[in-house]
């Protein structure tokens, strides 16, 4: 398992930048009745994740990003798996990987984009 203060352990969990303990979305990813909904605060140590109203708009550029990337994955699997390469059957291919991993792909995004403007601080609870 990855440390706290690392990252990835933060991004890979959806769990809060600062402490790496509370959720950092509201709802569980795939519970579509307010899966884009990230908390006001942290549950455990209280930090505020909207620095400003329309702060993760910034987070489409992520999303867009892991798009591509998940987009470029199923490309070389498509070339790897198969003989001949098919430009239909691979469209077919990144649009349901797309459709099911888009809820945690959303989360992932929102993540990422808060974890370049907090930092993980180990002494949150002295402060």
């Amino acid at each position: 398992m990855l440390p706290k203060g690392h990252k990835l352990n933060s991004i890979l969990f959806i769990k809060c930048p600062r402490c790496h303990e509370g959720n950092f979305i509201q709802r569980k990813v795939y519970n579509f009745s307010g899966f884009t909904s990230v908390r006001k605060t942290c549950p455990v140590c209280a930090l505020n994740y909207h620095m400003e109203p329309s702060f993760y708009t910034g987070s489409m550029y992520v999303a867009y990003a892991l798009g591509v990337a998940v987009m470029i994955a199923v490309i070389v699997l498509n070339y790897l798996l198969f003989e001949t390469f098919s430009f239909l059957r691979a469209f077919w291919i990144i649009l349901g990987v797309l459709i099911a991993l888009g809820p945690y792909l959303n989360a992932l995004s929102k993540i990422v984009w808060a974890n370049l403007f907090f930092k993980y601080d180990p002494n949150w609870k002295e402060k």
